[in-house]
């Protein structure tokens, strides 16, 4: 990738860093997005978001653009496990909850394992850019099974959390980011 950049490798530091600087930022507001526009659309759209930044990852030239598109993978990928988290909370019955949080489980600690490696491999006999269009038909497969195996319905409001609450924390955000961007 430095190679192909025509940089350092060194200075592609800043790409992972830009990843983990998305993924910091949005996994704190995660829930919150997932209560105000349905879990199940969120966790789609972080999908959607994580594929288009693979895609925009894999077109890159250069590394300005490269580091930004991690930080829009970045974003994608912060709310994936948490949301599907939810969902699986929302929609399982509790005698078959272990077993479907057993079912997420196995990608998060599956990837990491197996990822480098085949990485590795990738990059070493073939090209750097699929790591990146890898991510784009399982993201497209994750997005028809969710739309097959979850429902439409969401949830009115958090058990144990009042509409009070819920609209404290939206004026409160919404005062936060206002006064950020003045």
């Amino acid at each position: 990738m430095a190679k192909a950049f025509g940089r350092d490798p060194v200075t592609l530091k800043i790409a992972v860093t830009s990843y983990v600087l998305g993924l910091g930022i949005f996994i704190l507001i995660c829930g919150w997005v997932a209560d105000c526009f349905g879990a199940r659309t969120i966790f789609r759209l972080t999908i959607g978001i994580f594929v288009a930044g693979s895609f925009l990852c894999a077109a890159s030239t250069s590394l300005i653009p490269f580091t930004l598109t991690r930080f829009i993978q970045g974003v994608g990928g912060a709310m994936m496990v948490p949301v599907g988290r939810i969902i699986i909370f929302r929609s399982v019955p509790h005698s078959e909850f272990i077993r479907a949080m057993n079912y997420l489980s196995l990608p998060a600690m599956f990837g990491p394992a197996v990822g480098p490696l085949l990485g590795g491999l990738i990059t070493t006999y073939l090209h750097w850019r699929l790591i990146f269009f890898i991510n784009i038909p399982i993201g497209i497969l994750g997005i028809y099974l969710t739309n097959r195996a979850t429902s439409a319905k969401r949830a009115s409001r958090i058990p144990g959390r009042s509409n009070g609450s819920a609209s404290f924390c939206r004026r409160a955000v919404a005062r936060c980011f206002c006064s950020g961007c003045r």
